[in-house]
């Protein structure tokens, strides 16, 4: 089956004595046990009877196997939000004794987990810059794994996973991509190598902006240790945000030609706007565009930009847009912008931020599915009021 009919029939949850259409809630903190039903829907983490939903729960299995569909994954799992999901699977993969290997560009609070938290578990972060990772030849047999996004938030640089997975298979260790941006219609990293894929379902996944949830893909092979962490840190998917993101999930195709197609048209605007000195988004870089077209099918919802002036006046941009929402978050039906000064980048120093290339103006505008040319009107006459 192709995207979009597994994105409707994947991994529901049907019973014929009941002949429910869609996964019902099961809004369960425990089950039956022992269960000894030789019919017994089983927890896909143990292989036994479903015990307890922080282990695993029917409508949280559903989610995951319907994204493991699309991902082109062995194996998955959902998590309580995007960090819970990176926090899990980094912990998950990361061996003592050897030294963990992270892009440099990354979004905020994954910086400061890699950063500071795994410091104060003892573990130590090498930090690699997108071009480094895209064109260098790293020696990694002292890691092992590496942490990156497939599309830098807020830069949109791409990285080159053909290229990175290859480095990494050569040195034994596992690739973990967090492919938020990209989303499993735009790019599927288990086709270049990737051992983890981990995605913040709160965006593009759920595609409404009413949920907090995390999802990663995974091989045989790291999958136990991740749903280890999961159940020992607690943190597991709800029943209920798994619903409203297998209810998401069902449109992911439909609104990502959309996404694609408008951000791409928006893109072209701002380049030639006076308001606007640069404008960053994977199929009109110089840099990156021809890494995107090989390893990316779109370039998704997201665009950057630095308006001209300083922080005060990107900040007076947001108060004119009528349309476009002032809001932290993406990937949804709405378009939202927002300052990373201000939000995603927050706890990073002027510093840090400026060494990974976000200048103190720059807007991350999360382009929904309303009519383009009524975005552009707005952005429009946002910027022409500075």
């Amino acid at each position: 089956m192709k995207f979009d009919t597994l994105a409707v029939q994947g991994g529901e949850f049907k019973d014929e004595r009941i002949g429910n259409v869609v996964t019902p809630i099961f809004q369960n903190s425990t089950f039956t046990n022992p269960n000894y039903d030789p019919d017994a829907y089983l927890d896909p983490t143990t292989g036994k009877p479903f015990l307890y939903s922080r282990w695993s729960n029917p409508t949280v299995a559903s989610l995951e196997e319907k994204y493991r569909l699309l991902e082109g994954s062995e194996k998955a799992l959902a998590f309580s939000s995007g960090m819970g999901a990176i926090s899990s699977t980094v912990i998950g993969l990361a061996q003592r004794g050897k030294k963990i290997a992270a892009l440099r560009e990354l979004y905020g609070q994954t910086y400061s987990f890699l950063l500071k938290d795994l410091a104060r578990a003892g573990f130590t972060v090498d930090f690699y810059s997108l071009d480094e990772l895209n064109t260098q030849d790293i020696n990694f047999d002292s890691y092992s794994l590496l942490f990156l996004e497939s599309i830098v938030n807020p830069t949109l640089g791409v990285a080159d996973i053909e290229k990175i997975g290859k480095d990494c298979m050569d040195a034994g260790i596992s690739m973990i991509v967090d492919a938020t941006f990209a989303t499993p219609f735009n790019q599927k990293p288990f086709e270049f190598g990737a051992s983890a894929v981990v995605h913040s379902a709160t965006k593009y996944l759920g595609g409404h902006s009413d949920i907090i949830l995390g999802v990663g893909g995974f091989s045989k092979t790291v999958y136990p240790d991740v749903a280890s962490v999961r159940k020992s840190y607690g943190a597991s998917a709800d029943p209920f945000q798994s619903y409203l993101a297998l209810r998401g999930i069902k449109t992911l195709g439909l609104r990502m030609v959309r996404h694609n197609e408008s951000a791409h048209r928006i893109a072209k605007f701002l380049a030639e706007h006076p308001r606007v000195s640069n404008v960053y988004y994977p199929l009109t870089s110089e840099k990156y565009s021809g890494i995107a077209r090989r390893v990316l099918r779109g370039g998704g919802g997201m665009v950057s930009f630095d308006v001209k002036g300083n922080t005060a006046d990107a900040r007076r941009f947001l108060t004119k847009l009528s349309i476009v929402h002032p809001a932290a978050s993406l990937g949804g039906v709405e378009s939202l912008a927002t300052l990373p000064v201000d939000t995603s980048h927050s706890s990073m120093s002027r510093e840090e931020r400026q060494a990974v290339g976000i200048n103190d103006s720059m807007v991350r505008l999360s382009v929904g599915i309303e009519d383009v040319d009524d975005l552009i009107e707005d952005l429009d006459q946002a910027l022409r009021a500075l």
